[in-house]
């Protein structure tokens, strides 16, 4: 059955979009669960969006389920709705606090759970992946490194950068957003994650015609400092968003996850 094109035969446990909420940080965040058909256990895919999360992979949910993936979509703290105040730490947090929860839903497979990110959202998955052993398997598509952001822009370039894409938040602003990066510098460059990483499957897609996370700055120092682990890596010629690249994303990450969390 090709998952991309086919919807899931009749018969057996139906699959369900429920809804979820998930406590963080005295905060209660949203999120959606895409629950595949059978009665499981089911791998999980958490997927995180970026800053400030204009696209948010409700896609590759849908696509991961009919993969046979439990995929699961949430907001972070003062994102779209959600209460409390939006930062990069509050995401590295929320993350961490989905991640461990998701583990303890009714008919998923906790020894079976990957994280995939975009955009920032790489950034975070990463990182989640690197502090929690856990995670089986991690992918950062069009990943945009803050640690190595940071350092290539001065603080009013990053303000700059910021300023119109505060609409979605709340909680912050492009100062505080700019003066945290800059706080953690080179503590939150991706490549330094590489020894934690080395021992589990990793997957990188960089993005050719993407102004945001530019592929020699973000993807390929990345690529070079995880050679030594178990990488996948791909850039695919299209833009930040992978507009045009829908399809084979979904395919390439579906068949990362096949090999990568192999019962």
């Amino acid at each position: 059955m090709d998952f991309i094109a086919t919807d899931p035969p009749p018969g057996g446990t139906p699959a369900s979009t429920p809804p979820v909420t998930i406590e963080s940080g005295g905060e209660r965040l949203l999120g959606v669960l895409h629950r595949p058909a059978g009665e499981g256990p089911h791998p999980i895919v958490v997927l995180l969006h970026g800053f400030p999360g204009n696209e948010r992979n409700f896609d590759l949910a849908q696509a991961l389920r009919r993969a046979g993936y439990a995929a699961l979509v949430f907001h972070y703290r003062g994102a779209w709705g959600v209460g409390g105040s939006y930062s990069w730490g509050h995401m590295l947090e929320d993350a961490a606090r989905v991640v461990t929860e998701v583990r303890s839903m009714d008919g998923l497979d906790p020894s079976r759970l990957a994280v995939v990110g975009h955009s920032v959202g790489g950034f975070i998955a990463l990182m989640t992946a690197a502090a929690d052993p856990a995670v089986r398997a991690v992918v950062s598509v069009a990943g945009f490194d803050l640690g190595v952001a940071a350092a290539a822009f001065s603080r009013a370039e990053l303000v700059e950068i910021f300023r119109d894409e505060l609409l979605p938040l709340r909680g912050t602003t492009a100062e505080a957003l700019a003066d945290e990066m800059r706080s953690a510098g080179e503590g939150w460059e991706l490549a330094r994650l590489a020894p934690k990483l080395a021992d589990r499957p990793v997957l990188l897609i960089g993005t050719g015609r993407d102004p945001i996370a530019v592929v020699e700055v973000h993807h390929r120092p990345l690529v070079e400092a995880y050679a030594a682990g178990r990488l996948e890596h791909h850039v695919f010629p299209t833009d930040h968003p992978l507009s045009d690249h829908r399809v084979a994303l979904a395919r390439t990450i579906a068949d990362f996850l096949d090999r990568a969390l192999v019962p």
